[in-house]
């Protein structure tokens, strides 16, 4: 069962893990920060998934032989948990003095314990994708003025009724604070719609309010989804954020209208 988030090892020293151990993940239900920004998990109003990059991963051959690989793990938007960072950090260190039969038992090791923290079908791969580049506008050097870091700020958000556009916008400027640590988090977001023409000064400023924001990854991601819906009323809408890694781990939740085709799997420069 999930517990509170500042229960178990969340914002505390801990050990170095020196064998496998399933019970170091940490489960932290959705439906508490979704209620929050009027979201129902009964009746979600947008697919998607929450994709992992692994850098550090590294078990023992039979013969007590180190292994190194790098891995990706995608959790659907659907699961009734998302994992813990700093929970799954040190589950995986805990596979470096461990030994594994060969590479896919410790594939399907992931998935299964991956798949019973978050309570839904989580895939595991070895392998990063490639870093592309793509034909979004970017926003960040638009002159404006700013003064509003936090909290979130919907109001700040503009769309032109009379003008429709398909484009996919982005910034490089999202920041947030980790709800446990108060560690920054950073990331570029994409913003793909068709419907009315997003006034892009409104969205630098709305993305900029999140500065001083505490808030999980998905989280963020999710709200940025509602308030752009709700706000700019576009018929079709993918909010995608690649954040920079933490303890060799990065994340990228994506959001979208229902019947959108998922992002392809890309890292940015600065992953």
């Amino acid at each position: 069962m999930a517990e509170s988030p500042h229960a178990g090892v969340l914002g505390r020293a801990v050990d170095y893990p020196r064998r496998y151990d399933a019970a170091l993940l940490f489960a932290i239900p959705r439906d508490g920060g979704r209620r929050g920004i009027g979201i129902d998990s009964r009746a979600l109003p947008f697919i998607g998934s929450d994709r992992w990059h692994a850098y550090e991963l590294s078990w023992l051959d039979p013969r007590g032989k180190p292994c190194v690989a790098t891995a990706r793990f995608e959790l659907p938007a659907t699961t009734p948990n998302l994992v813990e960072s700093k929970s799954l950090k040190l589950y995986l260190n805990a596979f470096n003095g461990t030994r594994f039969d060969d590479a896919d038992d410790v594939r399907r090791r992931i998935a299964r314990d991956l798949s019973q923290c978050a309570e839904g079908d989580v895939s595991v791969d070895f392998g990063l994708p490639d870093f592309r580049g793509d034909d979004s506008a970017c926003i960040d050097a638009l002159a404006v003025e700013i003064d509003h870091y936090g909290p979130p700020t919907a109001d700040l958000l503009r769309a032109d009724a009379s003008d429709e556009a398909v484009e996919t916008l982005r910034s490089d400027l999202l920041k947030s604070n980790c709800p446990v640590t108060g560690q920054p988090d950073w990331a570029s977001v994409r913003i793909g719609y068709r419907g009315p023409r997003i006034d892009r000064a409104s969205l630098l400023r709305y993305l900029v309010s999140f500065r001083d924001h505490c808030e999980f990854h998905e989280q963020c991601v999710e709200r940025i989804f509602v308030d752009v819906l709700a706000r700019c009323r576009p018929q079709a809408l993918c909010v995608e954020a690649r954040y920079t890694r933490r303890g060799g781990l990065d994340i990228n939740p994506w959001r979208a209208t229902p019947g959108h085709v998922a992002p392809r799997w890309a890292r940015d420069l600065r992953q």
